[in-house]
């Protein structure tokens, strides 16, 4: 079957210019820029600034990490209004091109692809990986110290674990290919490198990953809530609050202990983020041709189904498909009662052979139609309606005709969507307590520590509100995909201009904290969107 999804909303909208309705903002767009005679550092010390982070610190958009992201990572740019009241050099561990990917002894390292651009050689503008072979060679080691410690892809355990820039542990996936590149040493831990500088000020924005690997997985890791141990997590685990708040502690003791000033923020809601937000839980257009003539077969092949849902008392999860409205995915739910032996045994008491019933109870025990509940994380548009090759492997192994196979094996009609490719409400609400655990904590140990305290969280939601964040220019920065502005083509990190913006969320905390007056970034002479 060919892929039947319904075109995403941002295709439709990729011509269409950002809105430029500035309803209520709380994020100045454009503060009253005080004149040069005017800039001031107030009580704080710029002389020496290293910022502290992961991959948003980083300058990480489009999917990789490339040399003009970086160049516009919001670190780099406040360091540049930092300069004008004392601030000294900043300098970042520089990748040689704009490819983005990762060599490792010369080979292209698995995970670390080339970032994505927006292509339109299919006629309809597609997220698409650049071609090329890039010359990022991890063993390649550069000489710091760099005032930009920002790690993509590390977690706050990651910040104090020595050997997390080994070579020779990353060969048995214990370290972190990018800090690898800049790590003092083997055996050196990132939180270490950075005050072995002697900061006189620093930015800290961390976290983000002991909760958004779980999150854009479908929730496919595990909440270790509970569990102290962070080395027995896996990669797509959440955090437990306790490892999160010691470790953070840690860091800002190890941070100011010297006497430096600095800055920390919280975690964004990445259930609102593009990534999340895209992908409709609807999308099976019965005006479609290569779904819509289906539809009557579907449903005769699913009425039985239905019969033995509402025989066990769960009609919910029954499967129809609308001949006349857009038709929900069928997914598959883990956190629903798993019916499969029962299913089995009803549609064998109704006369369906043995084997057959197995395979229907087997692939429906935990199914249900998606809703708006949902979340479908947006690689699945490139899953839905397309044949699952490994179920149609595993159904002929099971002796099902391979016709049969087929038909059963088509991602979010006849085969569920598996758990990677959504985010049920169970998990979104493991997300959002978590974030709110951890935000909770930042905010309290910032108040202990004497330090500013960024609501990046609040920025963010403004973006996802129906306003957006207003520019001086009369458009809107949102975070609508592709076109909005504010998030990059991965949908989770933010775009040149969404850096900007909250670079000046930054700034207008070191003003309100150290009584400074600093020039702002302006977002417009950054990029909403590479397109190349």
């Amino acid at each position: 079957m060919k892929k039947i999804l319904a075109v995403l909303a941002f295709f439709g909208l990729f011509l269409i210019s950002c809105s430029d309705d500035d309803n209520s903002p709380s994020v100045e767009p454009g503060p009253t820029e005080p004149t040069p005679e005017n800039f001031s550092a107030g009580t704080a010390d710029f002389s020496t600034y290293v910022a502290v982070g992961n991959s948003l610190t980083a300058g990480y958009s489009d999917g990789a990490l490339f040399l003009d992201g970086q160049t516009a990572s919001y670190p780099n740019m406040m360091a540049s209004s930092f300069a004008q009241v004392g601030g000294g050099n900043f300098t970042q561990p520089l990748v040689p091109d704009n490819l983005g990917g990762l060599l490792l002894g010369g080979q292209p390292l698995a995970g670390f692809e080339n970032r994505f651009i927006l292509s339109f050689a299919s006629g309809t503008p597609a997220p698409t990986r650049l071609e090329g072979s890039g010359s990022t060679e991890v063993t390649t080691i550069l000489s710091g110290p760099f005032n930009n410690m920002g790690v993509p892809g590390a977690k706050t355990y990651h910040l104090i674990a020595p050997g997390y820039g080994s070579l020779e542990a990353l060969a048995v996936g214990a370290a972190n290919p990018y800090f690898v590149r800049f790590a003092s040493s083997p055996g050196a831990t990132i939180i270490g490198d950075a005050v072995a500088q002697n900061p006189t000020f620093f930015s800290l924005w961390i976290g983000n990953n002991d909760i958004l690997s779980y999150a854009t997985s479908g929730g496919s890791g595990s909440n270790q809530a509970g569990n102290l141990d962070p080395t027995t997590y896996g990669p797509n685990d959440i955090t437990d609050p306790m490892v999160f708040g010691g470790v953070y502690d840690q860091l800002l003791q190890s941070l100011t202990a010297s006497g430096a000033q600095g800055v920390v923020a919280n975690l964004p809601d990445v259930t609102t983020i593009p990534y999340f937000t895209t992908v409709p839980f609807a999308p099976l257009d019965p005006t479609n041709p290569d779904f819509g003539p289906q539809i009557p077969t579907l449903n005769g092949t699913f009425a039985g189904l239905n019969q033995v849902f509402a025989a066990l008392g769960v009609p919910e999860r029954s499967i129809v498909f609308s001949e006349d409205a857009a038709s929900a995915l069928v997914i598959k739910d883990e956190s629903l009662t798993d019916l499969s032996q029962q299913i089995t045994g009803a549609l064998v008491q109704g006369g369906l052979d043995a084997g057959t019933a197995f395979v229907f109870g087997t692939l429906y025990g935990q199914a249900r139609q998606a809703n708006a509940d949902d979340l479908i994380v947006l690689p699945a548009s490139s899953q839905i309606a397309t044949l699952n090759e490994t179920a149609f492997a595993t159904l002929q192994n099971l002796g099902v005709p391979p016709a049969t196979a087929g038909q059963l094996s088509v991602n979010g009609v006849t085969y569920p969507l598996e758990d990677q490719w959504v985010l049920t409400p169970t998990e979104q609400t493991a997300v959002i307590n978590a974030t709110a655990t951890f935000n909770a904590t930042i905010a309290q140990l910032a108040g202990v520590y004497g330090l500013g305290f960024v609501d990046a969280n609040a920025v963010l939601q403004q973006a996802a509100s129906e306003g957006g964040i207003p520019l001086s220019d009369g458009s809107t920065v949102t975070a609508e995909f592709a076109t909005g502005g504010g998030f990059s083509l991965d949908g989770v990190h933010l775009s040149p201009r969404g850096y900007a913006l909250m670079a000046n969320a930054f700034i207008k905390t070191i003003e309100d904290t150290y009584g400074a007056q600093l020039p702002k970034i302006d977002p417009l002479e950054y990029k909403g969107l590479y397109i190349n």
